[in-house]
């Protein structure tokens, strides 16, 4: 027996196929008309990333992680003998 929720699920699945049919076409004419300007700006989005992956390893410049360094660095100065 099929239930309601299966039946409005199964109403609704025709749009659905064509909005993911007219997407994919979109993107296809996108792809096929844009490449050369795409695949041009390429370097420059790589080089944009650098700074921003630069920030990203460093936390966002926060620095928390230097205090606790540092104190282990102090530790390891006490416990060995001079």
């Amino acid at each position: 027996m099929i239930r309601p929720d299966s039946l409005r699920r199964m109403r609704h699945l025709p749009y659905w196929i064509g909005a993911l049919a007219f997407s994919a076409m979109a993107v296809f004419f996108l792809w096929a008309e844009h490449r050369a300007h795409l695949l041009g700006a390429l370097p420059w989005l790589l080089l944009l990333a650098c700074p921003l992956l630069h920030l990203g390893m460093h936390g966002g410049q926060s620095h928390r992680g230097h205090e606790s360094r540092q104190s282990a660095n102090d530790d390891y100065r006490e416990e060995r003998p001079s």
